[in-house]
């Protein structure tokens, strides 16, 4: 899922320095395809230390505060449209109207 999303806007992702992703896209497979297709990024996996203990994530409150920010989006509560395409859409306008609030 992550590597097609990457391959699929690598033109305008060339500027990325760094990706961040869980422990689920470890390995040097992973890290190659990145490396290939976006030569500037560099790889960085963000590991559960362990599994009952609660500690906090180096950069995962970077991920969880973007989804909380869309989650005050009315419109995103629930999927109502009927292609997934709007739904993307709905997404691309959320995070596009909390980008021009920021300026």
């Amino acid at each position: 899922g992550g590597l097609l999303a990457l391959l699929s806007q690598s033109e305008s992702l060339s500027e990325v320095r760094k990706v961040l992703v869980d422990g689920g896209y470890t390995g040097e497979a992973f890290a190659k395809r990145v490396n290939d297709q976006l030569p500037r990024a560099k790889v960085e996996v963000v590991k559960r230390y362990e599994l009952h203990t609660f500690k906090v994530l180096p950069k995962r409150w970077i991920v969880e505060r973007s989804f909380a920010w869309l989650e005050k989006c009315r419109r995103l509560w629930k999927n109502c449209e009927r292609l997934l395409n709007n739904s993307l859409q709905m997404v691309h306008l959320a995070f596009l109207s909390l980008l021009l609030k920021r300026l």
